[in-house]
């Protein structure tokens, strides 16, 4: 069972979002906070798998519960509720070490499948807001070259292993899609963030977008 926590200061997006994840059998919301304080809380008292944060919210801002969150308790993963007037705080959000971004107008389905491969260790961007986001990181996140010339350092197995990256697929996914072991899968990535030089998934799969391993027109 993934248990989540979800933290909106709106109530009816809230009700939104619960009503979304228990169509899934295996996902469980324990907790609702209306704040950023309330949602470090909160989460360090469930200690779930999965913290949804709004990045707008009184008290505590998302951006700054989940460095919070990130900082004592990093086995929880992050994933941030945005709109498209927010992609401005999409750049201190990976630096926070969120490891997914969902938009609140997209398919419900996405919410789903975010929280999932969050869950189990892999990042997802909402093909919507992965265009916004590039647009607005390219430049930043390629300041060592194009994003291209960074992925054509890494051998045709870690590209393989980068595309399904950015896809969102967490580590026993990509060993089922290529035929390799979890551990394998792992030390790839490791391999692939040292290369490319980021921090987290979430950076390494903006690239694989930058680099067309990944189309952003779903």
């Amino acid at each position: 069972m993934i248990r989540v926590v979800l933290a909106d200061d709106e109530a009816m997006i809230r009700a939104g979002v619960r009503a979304i994840l228990a169509t899934d059998e295996g996902v469980e919301v324990v907790a609702e906070a209306r704040d950023g304080r309330e949602a470090v809380e909160l989460t360090r008292a469930h200690r779930p798998d999965v913290v949804l944060l709004d990045i707008r919210m009184p008290h505590l801002d998302g951006l700054s519960a989940a460095a919070e969150v990130r900082a004592t308790m990093p086995e929880v993963a992050v994933v941030m509720l945005t709109t498209f007037d927010e992609d401005e705080y999409v750049a201190r959000a990976l630096d926070e070490g969120a490891s997914g971004f969902l938009l609140k107008a997209a398919d419900p389905r996405e919410l789903i499948i975010g929280v999932r491969a969050v869950a189990d260790g892999g990042a997802y961007l909402s093909p919507r807001i992965a265009r916004k986001v590039i647009a607005r990181l390219g430049g930043r996140l390629a300041r060592a070259g194009t994003a291209r010339g960074r992925v054509e350092s890494l051998t045709p197995r870690e590209r393989e292993v980068l595309a399904l990256v950015g896809r969102g697929m967490p580590n026993q996914d990509i060993g089922r899609a290529l035929f390799l072991s979890e551990g394998t899968v792992k030390a790839h990535v490791s391999a692939i963030l040292q290369r490319l030089g980021v921090n987290n998934r979430v950076q390494a799969a903006i690239i694989a977008y930058e680099a067309g391993l990944v189309g952003t027109d779903t």
